[in-house]
């Protein structure tokens, strides 16, 4: 690279830079000139941002055998954070380390102005997209680009609360529960976003594809187990909400914020759970009208009437005697003109089809429900 292009590199960083462009504008000008993939992490190796086509790994810490080459991000002796470009070093001449070293020190610049106005401005961004305040994705999308963050077109929400006595200050809780969730909840495609609203925390996790979302889901719904190993004594509730498009963020974080506050009632502080796996308790929270309730009904007894259409068995019609029997198999079995035995087994091909417990007083709720509305509602 000739003196010449290295100058042009420094002047068009500035030009990011002063547009307001974040560590995330600056990885990607840096990955367009040399071609490569760009990670960009706090001083505690946190994921900030990265840039650049191809698979990068969650960290550059602990990078061996060349993959990484990993530069400093400091404002003279404060350590922000760290820049490594992939591939390594074999990749890497002297013209292309003095670039690499421009930009971290540009990087270093915008880090440093975080700590005054940079999260601001982020957090301003978050704030905007779930208060539903962007109507057109493009404009979403340019707003977030000016304050550095990458949006994804889909995202799973997640609203999180840790446990703090009645009389306890909840902001240490809080910023450990915040420290956590930076470091699992993690995105190489797109920003993930991190709301503080009161004691609880909201997380939006890029879900640009299936497969994200059901990571983000899984991550969520471990959260409680992570907590416990990583910070002891740190217990978390939650609730996930269904994956949603970028500005439909406003819905996504009510059901989420729906989730957790239906979590904490009926199972206490320690889990996460997914509003569409909570049955019939998202309907009786927020109120529901004919075609909400028909739709849980329909979406419960589904693998029920598949596995009754497919084997021409009558699990469906069982559940139901079961339930108007008063939950007697003895009735049961008559009514069907079955032995008492074939009756168990299929209250337990129900529970495994279905994927709830007639022995958890949650999933009966949810499976009495669909019964009875279906009964008032639908026709076969």
């Amino acid at each position: 690279m000739t003196p010449d292009r290295i100058v042009e590199f420094a002047e068009e960083l500035t030009r990011v830079a002063a547009a307001g462009g974040g560590a995330k504008a600056l990885a990607t000008h840096l990955s367009d000139a040399i071609g490569v993939g760009v990670l960009v992490e706090d001083a505690e190796w946190r994921h900030v941002a990265t840039a650049g086509k191809g698979s990068l790994p969650a960290t550059a810490r602990g990078q061996k055998n060349g993959r990484a080459h990993t530069v400093p991000i400091a404002a003279g002796a404060n350590q922000l954070g760290f820049l490594s470009v992939f591939p390594g070093p074999e990749g890497i001449d002297d013209d292309l380390t003095r670039i690499v070293r421009l930009a971290a020190a540009a990087i270093a610049l915008e880090l440093s102005r975080e700590a005054d106005g940079g999260r601001s401005r982020r957090r301003t961004f978050w704030e905007r997209l779930i208060g539903g305040a962007y109507h057109e994705h493009s404009s979403a999308r340019e707003d977030a680009s000016a304050r550095g963050i990458a949006l994804a077109s889909h995202y799973v929400c997640v609203a999180l609360e840790a446990e703090a006595g009645a009389d306890e200050d909840h902001a240490p809780a809080l910023a450990e529960l915040r420290a956590l969730a930076a470091d699992i909840f993690r995105s190489g495609e797109a920003d993930v976003g991190i709301i503080e609203r009161g004691v609880t925390l909201l997380v939006l996790m890029p879900a640009a594809r299936e497969v994200d979302a059901e990571n983000a889901k899984t991550a969520a719904l471990l959260l409680p187990k992570s907590a416990a190993k990583r910070k002891p004594g740190l217990r978390i509730a939650g609730g996930v909400a269904p994956t949603v498009g970028a500005l439909e963020a406003k819905r996504g974080v009510a059901g989420a914020e729906a989730a957790l506050a239906i979590t904490r009632r009926i199972y206490g502080i320690g889990r996460v759970a997914a509003f569409d796996e909570l049955g019939a308790y998202p309907l009786l929270y927020t109120g529901a009208g004919v075609d909400h309730l028909q739709r849980l009904a329909e979406s419960v007894l589904a693998p029920l009437r598949a596995y009754d259409e497919k084997h021409q068995t009558e699990l469906e019609r069982t559940l139901a005697l079961y339930f108007s029997t008063g939950q007697n198999v003895k009735t049961t079995a008559a009514a069907l003109n079955v032995h008492r035995h074939t009756v168990f087994y299929r209250l337990r091909q129900i529970n495994d089809i279905s994927g709830r417990s007639l022995e958890s007083a949650h999933d009966q709720l949810t499976l009495r429900l669909a019964i009875a509305i279906d009964a008032l509602h639908n026709q076969h």
